[in-house]
This record gives C-alpha cells, sequence and structure tokens, in this order.
C-alpha cells in the first residue's frame, strides 16, 4: 500500500542533510546509506548513494527517472543464478 499523499514522501532527515553538503561542496563524493526507504527526490538528481544490500554498498546514481522511487529499488539484496534443472536439461541436450 503506498504512502498517503497528504504525508508526502519519506526520507529520513539525515540523508536530506548530506545531500545538501555534498551539493554545496561541489564534489562528486559518494554518500553511504542503510536508508532503503527512503524516497528519491528531486534535489538527488545527479548525485552518488552508495546504498547498503546487506552485505555491501551497491553505488548508485540517481537520474531524472528514479525520482518517486525507493533508493532500495537499485540495490538488489538477492543474487539469482537460475534453476539448476534448466541447467542440467541443456547440458544433457549438448
Amino acid at each position: 500500500m503506498p504512502r498517503s499523499i497528504w504525508k508526502g514522501p519519506f526520507v529520513d532527515g539525515y540523508l536530506l542533510k548530506k545531500a545538501e553538503e555534498v551539493r554545496a561542496s561541489g564534489r562528486n563524493d559518494i554518500i553511504k546509506t542503510w536508508s532503503r526507504r527512503s524516497t528519491v527526490l528531486p534535489q538527488f538528481v545527479g548525485l552518488t548513494f552508495g546504498v547498503y544490500n546487506g552485505h555491501k554498498f551497491i553505488p548508485v546514481l540517481v537520474t531524472e527517472d528514479m525520482i518517486g522511487h525507493k533508493l532500495g529499488e537499485f540495490s538488489p539484496t538477492r543474487v539469482y543464478y537460475g534453476h539448476s534443472a534448466d541447467k542440467r536439461a541443456k547440458r544433457e541436450s549438448d
């Protein structure tokens, strides 16, 4: 269920503060964050976030297409190796 419109998008306060500091400094630093639940705002466009996926920080360069989505959507937490049965069938047919 989506968040109520009247509440506005959720962003952790410290994340907004860090983004403003990086934008003001002019440097292109990676902003490390564990806040996968934060919504991407227009102020974040052009910044690089290191989004934690439970194992390591995945660098995510924010573009205009990402506005309104959550940071966690761009940092997958699971690795899919495929179905082992499919690999076995392919190996047998060769």
